[in-house]
């Protein structure tokens, strides 16, 4: 009899070990998936919110101003004596600072 009690107690059923299975996948995307694609989001929606004018950090450290845009590259200026043009990917943008507007 207790033999019978011990082997029902040492064997977990199939659907707690579903449910465990479930539990720690839904931990995962919590922690590690959804903050990244919210990253990813944010990311997207502040390169199509572009335009000419604004200051831009770069991933390489260098803050640039944008001169002009098209589907997939940038042309930033660098520096006060507007000889330093270069072009670059929208995706080497890492932040951005809107041009304020003279009223």
């Amino acid at each position: 009899m207790f033999s019978l009690a011990a082997q029902n107690a040492a064997a977990p059923s199939g659907m707690v070990i579903i449910l465990l299975y479930a539990a720690i996948f839904a931990g995962f995307y919590f922690i590690f998936m959804r903050p990244q694609k919210k990253e990813q989001k944010r990311v997207q929606a502040m390169i199509a919110d572009l335009e000419v004018g604004d200051t831009v950090l770069t991933t390489s450290g260098f803050y640039g101003v944008i001169i002009d845009i098209t589907d997939s590259d940038v042309i930033v200026e660098f520096g006060s004596n507007r000889n330093c043009r270069i072009p670059m990917q929208k995706a080497a943008i890492a932040q951005v600072e809107k041009a304020s507007v003279a009223e």
